[in-house]
């Protein structure tokens, strides 16, 4: 059976341990790939800034490194975190590396990328730092690529919205 919603996955933590993203219902989240060593890595100060703005309203930043793109995230999960810690101070939940593209696809990403569980927002990751925003349903309302800094009017307004709109 295909997974439905977000909600029905485990994934394993930075650290290795089993997370039900069922405990994140009610929150609105952002999913994004992440890589340590990619044009895009400064993003993580955006993203933690971004968590911090929201996360006492319901909001939740959810990390997955991803060695996808030019062997941009070669790191072990502990030299991820540390890096992630010692560099961007982050604090938001990081999991353990995994695909979001190929024949090794993350289910959670097939679901994301999937024209059929996401018929508005579906499509291959192309890079790192793609971001899915998830409301408080679990229903994925929007993707911003690579390029869009998550501490954009774009994203800041959007998660200020669905935090808003659906308490």
């Amino acid at each position: 059976m295909k997974e439905r919603s977000i909600y029905e996955f485990i994934m394993n933590d930075i650290d290795g341990n089993p997370v039900n993203l069922e405990i994140f219902r009610h929150k609105v989240i952002l999913i994004v790939n992440v890589a340590s060593k990619c044009g895009f890595t400064p993003q993580y100060k955006g993203l933690q800034e971004l968590y911090e703005e929201f996360k006492d309203d319901g909001f939740l930043i959810l990390g997955f490194p991803a060695n996808n793109f030019l062997s941009q995230e070669p790191g072990t999960n502990s030299e991820i975190k540390q890096f992630c810690s010692l560099n961007y101070n982050v604090s938001f939940p990081m999991f353990s590396k995994i695909s979001v593209k190929g024949n090794d696809i993350s289910p959670l990403y097939e679901f994301l990328t999937d024209k059929e569980a996401n018929p508005r927002f579906s499509g291959k990751i192309k890079w790192n730092f793609t971001k899915f925003l998830i409301d408080r349903n679990g229903d994925i309302v929007d993707r911003f690529a690579p390029m869009t800094k998550p501490d954009s009017k774009k994203v800041e307004k959007r998660v200020g919205q669905l935090l808003v709109d659906t308490e």
